[in-house]
């Protein structure tokens, strides 16, 4: 864990089964300074716990918009 740790909190439109949660998953964990991620496929959100770099929400964002076929991550939701 980084000395200080964020936690923001993405609408995922598009993203309506499990298969397309554990996808956006293992590709958001794969964001360098992404620390921790909770997908929920029912809610439709998504909960990273990450470094403070600036680099880092839009390097989820372009990550998750990448993915196509479970939709883009269209809404930026807070920052805790």
């Amino acid at each position: 864990m980084t000395k200080h740790s964020q936690q923001s909190r993405y609408r995922v439109d598009g993203m309506d089964c499990a298969s397309c949660a554990a996808k956006i998953d293992t590709a958001v964990r794969r964001v360098p300074g992404v620390e921790d991620v909770s997908v929920s496929a029912t809610a439709g959100t998504m909960t990273v716990r990450h470094g403070d770099d600036e680099a880092v929400g839009p390097a989820i964002t372009k990550t998750v918009t990448g993915l196509g076929s479970c939709g883009p991550a269209t809404a930026f939701l807070r920052t805790a």
